[in-house]
């Protein structure tokens, strides 16, 4: 693409934000923070995770990508070799490996920040070579351009994966929820009306067994 889309400032997620996870992943969101980039449909594509999720589990990766399009487009260019030819560049271009490192030394820090992680190294096989374009593309689109070169390297290869509209209708899947909690909420009064109904006959009951 000739213009990456813009960085975006880190949001509280609402619960169209957790529905449009959930669809986008199939799964509910684990140690989610904040929406580190929303796409410009509108919809998070790139979230911040907690250096330690729930159960206390090491999670290094804290920008997580989210969108299934552009973690499709960015598969095809890992399967036509271009991660490969990255770390390659890395060994013979002093400057790219400098501004790459540099990179690397910008996530620890930006992990840290929450939580410190002793022994795991940044994410993405950096600083010394490329193993994972997703997470230097959710860097980049998290921190803005110019801060990890091959993740803009890689966004300028992508397609815009926005065009064809959202890639999930989160609305309509928070208000499903919505429903179905009321609806839920619903059956468990008129269960308990039920219950109360049946505890009054018992008492009924009851009290004219003793007379």
């Amino acid at each position: 693409m000739d213009t990456p889309p813009p960085k975006t400032e880190p949001t509280t997620p609402t619960d169209a934000d957790i529905a449009a996870f959930k669809e986008q992943l199939g799964r509910p969101p684990r140690g989610l923070r904040s929406i580190a980039h929303r796409c410009p449909c509108g919809n998070p594509d790139v979230v911040e995770t907690a250096p330690r999720l729930e159960d206390g589990t090491p999670f290094p990766t804290l920008y997580y990508l989210t969108c299934p399009r552009a973690a499709s487009a960015i598969g095809t260019l890992e399967a036509d070799g271009v991660m490969k030819t990255m770390t390659a560049r890395l060994g013979t271009d002093p400057e790219l490996a400098a501004a790459y490192r540099a990179a690397h030394e910008d996530y620890i820090t930006r992990r840290d920040a929450i939580e410190v992680l002793e022994g795991f190294p940044s994410a993405g096989g950096m600083p010394d070579r490329v193993k994972c374009l997703h997470v230097l593309v959710g860097h980049s689109l998290a921190a803005g351009p110019g801060v990890n070169p091959l993740g803009d390297e890689a966004i300028a290869m992508l397609p815009e994966w926005w065009r064809k509209g959202p890639c999930v209708t989160p609305c309509q899947s928070a208000d499903a929820g919505r429903a179905e909690d009321a609806a839920s909420s619903g059956g468990d009064a008129v269960s308990s009306g039920g219950d109360a109904a049946r505890s009054e006959g018992d008492t009924a009951s009851s009290e004219g067994g003793a007379k």
